[in-house]
């Protein structure tokens, strides 16, 4: 009687039948889900996949470019967008559950950014800091993510923040000023690290 082991799946081998049809599926499902949820944007890339249910409020721009990949299954994926603003996701761009971006004036993501979960941008604090103003609105300032940053989860980047091409920020870490290109940069406030 032979007994040869199955051998197993290893990446970039030959996969099973069953598991193909699986990614098929999920990868259709995925643009379909995009072209529903994504219906209200100016414009919606081609091959944009969007898993799960987000919360999408579009009063401004939202522009979608070819390839980017939205995860919002476990936690919703919350993008808004008031009456004059504009966000951009870039080509080839990667964004986690449980982020939530706001943008107000402007947000702009590169192309082939990864945004780890529960990640938050926004472009205005929504307050006023002085107890007697708290419910003025101050002005907004954009954020611009250069081309292939990583942002590690739960990093908070805030109002006026421009983050070089090809920088990592740290988990946990809270962006407040401009990070140079290149570095890896993490804290409270976030600082450089070192280049990369």
């Amino acid at each position: 009687m032979d007994t040869a082991e199955e051998e197993p799946f290893l990446p970039g081998s030959v996969q099973p039948q069953a598991y193909k049809l699986k990614e098929i599926w999920s990868n259709a499902r995925a643009l379909l889900c995009a072209s529903w949820y994504l219906r209200h944007a100016t414009f919606v890339g081609r091959r944009v996949r969007l898993w799960g249910k987000p919360a999408i409020t579009n009063n401004g721009t939202l522009i979608v470019q070819n390839r980017v990949r939205l995860v919002s299954n476990i936690v919703p994926l919350e993008l808004f967008i008031g009456h004059h603003g504009h966000l951009e996701i870039g080509e080839g761009s990667f964004i986690n559950y449980g982020c939530s971006i706001a943008a107000s004036q402007l947000v702009h993501i590169g192309l082939n950014c990864s945004i780890g979960s529960h990640v938050i941008i926004m472009d205005n604090d929504f307050h006023r800091l002085e107890p007697e103003r708290r419910e003025e609105m101050p002005p907004s300032a954009p954020i611009i993510l250069e081309e292939n940053v990583w942002i590690g989860v739960r990093a908070v980047i805030l109002r006026g923040v421009r983050i070089g091409a090809g920088s990592v920020i740290g988990a946990g870490s809270v962006v407040t000023r401009d990070i140079p290109p290149r570095t890896l940069a993490a804290g409270m406030p976030a600082r450089v690290l070192r280049q990369l």
